[in-house]
């Protein structure tokens, strides 16, 4: 008897459907991507303090936070597909909602416009992630969505992309003190062509998204069963608690998210500090370790596809033990290590991280039939790690030093080599004591 594909459910091909949910991870990671840059963007377009232009991180978690049981709860009223088109529809109305912004010139409505894009995000990975684990048998629905969250990376790249080179490279050069000097009529005119720049890239992504809508509007999608009408939240949250397999995953998901978000934001000072004492400028540094990130990210992509296809054979929580075993070897040579050996050290983490998200979510919704819908908000929420353990890290390197000589930077990956600790605790605990052995 031949296998069903991945993509194939009771002998009928999703394929289409496959494809059209998959577009919007690569749109989601877009969007994360572009947005990081903007932080020193914004900064100097508006002439505010660094802490003031990390409110666009502020407003970019805050949406995904706030909206993700919203979302569960949405979703399990109506269905995936209503929940992706409301996604779309926020996420395409908050970035076109940059020209008004623009228009008006004020900080708080470019907030506003991140804001609800990124309550449009947090409705779309609420509803893509376990609609795609729902286009085939559970057998393998750990497997497609590590599939689909290939193109997560490969939108990310596309948005560090546009940021560097159509928005970053397009904004006028001069830096944060000369701007302070300007008048206010030559202030107000540099900030009006500079907002142009930034707000091209948002609106065209805007456009782009309401076409996504149409096309899945149009487009017959599977069902995800009958919504169910007398939901009760109190039942449902118990019943997910109650389970160590998606309450540790949750847990666990908040490590990891934490962990990456840690990876990929300090890999620059880590370089910067690296590649400094080697004898390079400082601006040197910062763009040789900008490479390195880029680099970080292509090992992430590549590492997810030969990820995805090992699992034909290795259990998916095996697969992360491994994989988080060795991102701790890793990230004990990226403490370690007070040399170029210690960046790539660094860059390979991102390899040992490509499969932990989506085997995380896969393992975590497992059997959890209709209440999957409400599960994935805890999930997506978990993506707070990602804003409550950087700054954790950030303390540690504004240290400079610690234990008399020894790099903060260096030593700050302390916390990462625990969330990966995490991790392999929970594939361990989710991996039946059989296959272990």
């Amino acid at each position: 008897m031949s296998k069903e594909s991945i993509i194939s459910k009771n002998g009928v091909s999703m394929l289409i459907p496959f494809v059209l949910i998959t577009s919007c991870f690569a749109l989601w990671g877009f969007a994360n991507d572009i947005t990081n840059p903007m932080v020193k963007a914004f900064s100097k377009i508006f002439r505010m303090s660094v802490t003031d232009g990390t409110l666009v991180q502020v407003a970019f978690y805050g949406g995904y936070f706030c909206m993700a049981f919203p979302a569960a709860l949405f979703i399990r009223r109506y269905s995936y597909k209503a929940g992706v088109l409301m996604g779309l529809g926020l996420y395409a109305t908050g970035a076109l909602l940059f020209l008004p912004a623009k228009m008006i010139g004020v900080y708080g409505w470019f907030l506003l416009a991140y804001f609800i894009m990124t309550c449009g995000l947090s409705f779309l990975e609420t509803s893509c992630n376990p609609y795609i684990l729902s286009m085939g048998s559970p057998e393998t629905a750990t497997r497609r969505l590590n599939l689909a969250q290939c193109f997560n990376p490969c939108g990310s790249i596309i948005g560090m992309y546009v940021a560097m080179n159509f928005i970053q490279a397009r904004l006028n050069p001069l830096s944060s003190d000369e701007r302070a000097l300007l008048s206010d009529e030559e202030f107000l005119s540099l900030k009006e062509a500079d907002l142009s720049v930034l707000i091209s890239p948002y609106l065209i992504i805007g456009l782009v998204i309401a076409a996504m809508f149409v096309v899945i509007w149009m487009t017959r999608m599977p069902s995800d069963g009958d919504s169910d009408r007398s939901f009760n939240l109190g039942s449902t949250l118990r019943r997910l608690v109650r389970l160590p397999r998606y309450r540790e995953g949750v847990v666990a998901q908040f490590f990891y998210v934490g962990a990456q978000i840690m990876c990929w934001t300090f890999i620059i000072q880590y370089g910067t500090r690296v590649f400094m004492a080697e004898g390079m400028s400082e601006q040197a540094a910062e763009v040789l370790s900008q490479r390195f990130n880029i680099a970080a990210m292509l090992l992430f992509i590549c590492s997810r596809f030969l990820a995805t296809y090992v699992m034909k054979w290795v259990r998916p929580s095996r697969l992360l033990i491994i994989f988080a075993v060795l991102g701790m070897v890793l990230t004990a040579g990226v403490i370690l290590l007070q040399n170029r050996m210690g960046v790539y050290c660094l860059v390979g983490v991102s390899g040992c991280m490509s499969l932990m998200f989506p085997t995380i979510y896969g393992i975590a919704l497992d059997g959890l039939g209709d209440d999957a819908k409400f599960g994935a908000a805890g999930l997506i929420m978990a993506i707070l790690g990602g804003s409550v353990l950087p700054p954790l890290q950030a303390m540690i390197i504004d240290r400079g030093t610690v234990f008399g000589s020894f790099p903060a930077t260096n030593a700050s990956f302390i916390l990462p080599l625990v969330c990966f600790l995490v991790v392999a605790i929970y594939g361990y605990r989710m991996t039946p004591k059989a296959s272990i052995k």
